[in-house]
């Protein structure tokens, strides 16, 4: 039955009296088919069943009020929340279906005190029904925490994420909050388009489809290569290079099978076994055996019996089987002229494509010449644009680690930079002092090396500047602190003087510029990166250095 909420009292007593006028009327009308239809089967317990479904359906209300259900509000026959409350003339309530069961089962009397009782003496108790309707109770889907008047409940539990309801694919049973994820994820009666081929089916069907849709792509079992599922018989019997395949004198007796890629290079080799083979089986055809003979293996073929002589006269038989070799013979020659010109075709084919390869080669060699020439082009445009401020990225400086502490040498060289347009042409060198190293063990060396450039022959000789060194703090935020020195350049030195290879070998810096518990007091790496910069101001630059305050620090001369 619905539960309405009206706004005023007197909206509700009229609502609720039609309620139970017209539930009143359905249970008699009820009653009155399962009666006749009970008559009609001819025996009394069709009517005793209707009586317990009827006491089931309209029994009290079985919901757990909050608080407790008050004594005076519980029906004495179901022991539940009066449903329908009637009043007796002897002042009792009852549920309206309990009563009239009890006065139609037990007899005319009150369940309580046993006093007369007529179903026309019972009136409804418009009252209770209306207090018991706003009594508050929680709503009985497990999971559910709300709480609400009971009239308003039958309207929640429509709504209700935590109500079950039905899935009309599978016809299970679900919450109601999870039953739309269950019908489009979860649900194995859901549709589904296979992606190859466009059907439409089930999901529980889509396993068994994809193992034979047309369209699915497979791959051959023999060559890998991937292909439609429909198109593989035809691959495997044609055109697959790896699928095992009979040799072509296999009706002569050849037993061997190999890789289709292999039968021409089996044929060359085997020309001669193979003559044999059919000669052999032209000789037993010509003495006119009743069957062929068993054809000798390829391997073992390796002799040529001659023909015997013929005879000097034939028989009509003899004459006829005669006629045969000679078709057979006939036969024989056409293919192996077949056989013969697919060499010779082959041969040719061979040859052309064996100089198209070298023409490949020598074209792949010229392209990786002009590939090396524009990347090594392409690094030196990059390093001019540094314009004496460059930035070294060391990634992997973990696995740099891991080799300095198991006491191997760690030397790294940086791409070269230039100093400007034009320039000088410079690098970096980072040494990993190892463990046992004499005074310097565990320090990080940075050195700087003057490199063969395009405008050597236009700067002056040696190189005169200041050098700013520095680690990088890559932590967040503004109280970044780089590990910097300044230093500067000696011209007496060989590691300023022009250089005669593409790299200076002297170089100079210091050898011990940071140690490297010092890296791991500050974000000096991150990421598994260091970075180290270098910046580079010649002699006309100078004067800017001076006046940001650096005093350059001796040095540990060249090395």
């Amino acid at each position: 039955m619905s539960l309405l909420e009206m706004d005023s009292s007197s909206e509700v007593d009229s609502c609720e009296s039609k309620c139970c006028s017209s539930m009143a009327c359905a249970n008699s009308i009820g009653a009155k088919e399962d009666s006749m239809g009970g008559c009609c089967a001819g025996g009394a317990t069709a009517a005793a069943c209707f009586h317990n479904s009827l006491s089931e359906e309209t029994q009290g209300y079985d919901v757990e009020f909050d608080p407790p259900l008050e004594n005076k509000y519980e029906c004495p026959i179901c022991l539940m929340a009066l449903r329908e409350a009637v009043q007796t003339p002897c002042g009792h309530r009852f549920c309206r279906a309990c009563i009239t069961k009890s006065l139609r089962d037990a007899g005319q009397k009150c369940p309580v005190d046993n006093e007369i009782l007529l179903e026309s003496q019972l009136f409804p108790d418009n009252f209770a029904k209306r207090e018991i309707l706003s009594l508050t109770v929680k709503c009985p889907n497990r999971g559910c925490l709300l709480k609400m008047e009971l009239r308003k409940l039958e309207e929640h539990q429509e709504c209700c994420e935590f109500s079950t309801v039905e899935c009309c694919q599978c016809l299970g049973r679900y919450w109601r909050s999870e039953l739309e994820e269950h019908m489009s994820l979860h649900c194995l009666r859901r549709q589904v388009t296979c992606e190859n081929c466009a059907a439409t089916m089930t999901y529980e069907d889509k396993e068994g489809h994809d193992q034979n849709c047309p369209l699915a792509n497979v791959t051959c079992d023999y060559c890998n290569t991937e292909l439609i599922r429909e198109q593989m018989p035809n691959h495997c019997d044609m055109d697959c290079p790896k699928a095992p395949v009979p040799c072509t004198f296999s009706t002569f007796g050849c037993p061997e099978k190999m890789q289709r890629n292999d039968l021409a290079c089996h044929l060359q080799e085997f020309t001669q076994v193979h003559m044999r083979m059919m000669a052999q089986t032209l000789r037993s055809m010509s003495i006119g055996a009743t069957s062929m003979m068993t054809p000798v293996s390829a391997l073992e073929a390796l002799r040529f019996e001659p023909m015997p002589p013929p005879a000097p006269s034939l028989s009509p038989s003899s004459h006829s089987a005669s006629c045969d070799c000679s078709q057979a013979v006939q036969m024989l020659r056409e293919t192996i002229q077949q056989l013969e010109g697919r060499l010779v075709r082959q041969d040719h084919q061979i040859r052309e494509l064996s100089a198209k390869m070298e023409t490949q080669s020598k074209q792949m060699g010229e392209l990786r010449c002009v590939i090396r020439v524009l990347e090594e082009r392409t690094a030196e445009l990059e390093a001019q644009q540094c314009n004496g401020i460059y930035i070294w990225k060391i990634e992997n400086f973990s696995t740099q680690l891991h080799l300095q502490e198991a006491e191997r040498p760690v030397v790294i060289h940086s791409p070269g930079f230039y100093t400007g347009k034009p320039g000088y042409k410079l690098c970096l060198r980072l040494h990993l002092q190892t463990p046992s190293a004499p005074r310097c063990a565990n320090f990080v060396s940075l050195f700087v090396h003057t490199m063969q450039g395009e405008y050597d022959s236009y700067l002056p000789w040696p190189f005169q500047g200041t050098i700013r060194l520095s680690i990088l703090d890559q932590s967040e935020g503004p109280m970044r602190q780089n590990h910097e020195e300044v230093m500067e350049a000696k011209p007496e030195l060989l590691a300023f003087q022009r250089p005669t290879s593409q790299r200076n070998p002297k170089g100079f810096g210091y050898v011990t510029f940071m140690h490297l518990t010092a890296l791991k007091q500050r974000t000096y790496i991150k990421d598994d990166t260091l970075l180290v910069r270098c910046e580079v101001m010649t002699r006309m630059d100078m004067n800017c250095l001076r006046r940001e305050g650096f005093q350059p620090r001796s040095t540990d001369g060249g090395l």
